[in-house]
Order: C-alpha cells, then sequence, then structure tokens
C-alpha cells in the first residue's frame, strides 16, 4: 500500500497552497542584504541572488506547477478516454481515423512537439495545461482503445446492439466501470509527467514568464549559481523528485490491482 507515497503527495500539496498562511512569506520581497544566503534560522531554505526567500517562492511555484500537472493530466486523460472508447467501440471509419491521427502524433517526439507548440505562443499556466495535454493523451487512447474491442466483442454488448439501446448508455454503464482503472493510472503517471514536461521548458527559458514562478523557473535560475549557492536548484529539484516519485509509486499500485483483478478474473 503506497501510504508513504500518498503521505508525500498530500503534505506537498498543502505546503503549496496553505504554506503562504502558515509561514506567512512574500515570494516577491527583494532582501539586497541577504543575497545568495544558506539555510539558516532567518530563510530556512536560504535565499535566491536577487535576495528572494526560496522557501516562499518554492509555496509559490508549488500552485503553479501543481496546477499545470494535475490539469494537463486530466485533459490528456480524459481526452484519450473519449477517443479510445468511441474508436473501440464504433470502429469502422472512426477507428481508422483515430489510428491516423495518433500515428501522426507519435510520429514527432513528445518533447519536441511541446518545444515547436510553445515557441510559437506566449507560455502562461493555461497555454501550457493545453500544450501539454494535446502532446500526451495518445498512450492512454490507445490503451483504453485496445480494452474497448475487447468490450465490444463481448456477447452482452452486441445484445444490446440488436436491442438497440443508445451508444452513450452503453458506454457511460458498461464500459466506464471497466474502462476506469486504464483512466486513473493513466491519470496519476500523466500528473508526473506534465510537471517534468513544465519543468523541462522552464529550465530551458520557455516554460512559465516571470513575475509568475514554477519549481522549473526556480531551479532554472539557480543553474548558473548552483557551485556556491546549491540549496537555490537543489530543494525545487528535490520537491519535482518526490512529486513525481510518489505518483509513479502510487500509479504501480494500482496497475498491480487492475492486473490481480484481471488475472481473478
Amino acid at each position: 500500500m503506497p501510504f508513504f507515497s500518498i503521505f508525500i503527495l498530500l503534505f506537498v500539496f498543502l505546503f503549496s497552497f496553505l504554506g503562504n498562511v502558515v509561514f506567512g512569506l512574500d515570494a516577491y520581497t527583494l532582501h539586497r542584504n541577504s543575497i545568495l544566503l544558506a539555510p539558516s534560522s532567518e530563510f530556512l531554505l536560504g535565499t535566491d541572488r536577487l535576495g528572494r526567500d526560496i522557501l516562499a517562492r518554492l509555496i509559490e511555484g508549488g500552485k503553479v506547477s501543481l496546477i499545470i500537472g494535475v490539469g494537463s493530466a486530466f485533459i490528456a486523460s480524459f481526452t484519450g478516454l473519449l477517443l479510445g472508447s468511441f474508436a473501440g467501440y464504433f470502429r469502422g471509419n472512426s477507428d481508422k481515423i483515430f489510428i491516423v491521427v495518433v500515428d501522426l502524433f507519435l510520429t514527432f517526439p513528445t518533447f519536441f512537439l511541446l518545444l515547436a507548440l510553445v515557441s510559437y505562443v506566449n507560455a502562461s499556466v493555461w497555454v501550457l495545461i493545453v500544450i501539454i495535454s494535446i502532446t500526451g493523451w495518445m498512450t492512454t487512447a490507445r490503451l483504453i482503445r485496445s480494452e474497448s474491442f475487447k468490450i465490444t466483442s463481448q456477447p452482452y454488448i452486441k445484445i444490446l446492439n440488436i436491442a438497440q439501446v443508445s451508444s452513450f448508455k452503453i458506454l457511460l454503464k458498461y464500459y466506464a466501470p471497466i474502462l476506469a482503472p486504464i483512466f486513473f493510472v493513466s491519470f496519476t503517471f500523466g500528473v508526473g509527467g506534465a510537471i517534468l514536461a513544465e519543468s523541462g521548458l522552464s529550465f530551458l527559458g520557455l516554460g512559465i514568464v516571470a513575475p509568475q514562478m514554477s519549481w522549473g523557473t526556480i531551479l532554472s535560475g539557480g543553474k548558473d549559481v548552483v557551485e556556491i549557492a546549491w540549496w537555490v536548484s537543489f530543494f525545487p529539484g528535490l520537491l519535482i523528485f518526490l512529486v513525481t516519485f510518489s505518483l509513479i509509486n502510487i500509479s504501480n499500485y494500482l496497475q498491480q490491482l487492475t492486473n490481480t483483478k484481471e488475472i481473478q478474473k
């Protein structure tokens, strides 16, 4: 049971969205006499090269990183669920169009496709959510399509179609419960992948634009001073690692549950 991973995620979410209430810090205040100070009792996680409190910036940046991660993963997983289940249920031309679209997206490496899309627009939280979700729905869709094919081949689905039960009702009542575990596994994987994608873009200077901040931008800001101020890059990198690692553990656990149920059947 991934209790430790769940505890870490709860802690990070509470830290990011309630941290200002607990610590009462300002992420934008410049302390001109406290530039690149190491962690101390005054600045618990140190300061950056402009004298800004790293702890306050991690709290503020956490909101952006988590919103992008959860938002883009939900959109990508939900898009994959809709397209994959429709292709697997209706088959025929719908499935052929689905295969062509998925293969077209998979032709381009995901990160380079991200770079291409971001280079033509001004990045913001909502723009990054849309762009990351556009490049992340294909794997979920293919898994959902494969499972939908199996469901469509079941005798009870054929009987329902002969009885002219509405397609919407069949998909909602019979497909959704079976496809839900795949959706949740894909979603948890997607959150970690989206956070890493946003961090990578921000590290390259193509992500969140100042004055907004994310863990990726904080990490990027410390790359030039990493030899003399390790804490600037270490703490945002640690949070990205903890969230991603915890989500992978939870995804693996959900996948094991799904596989166990399949074996029992």
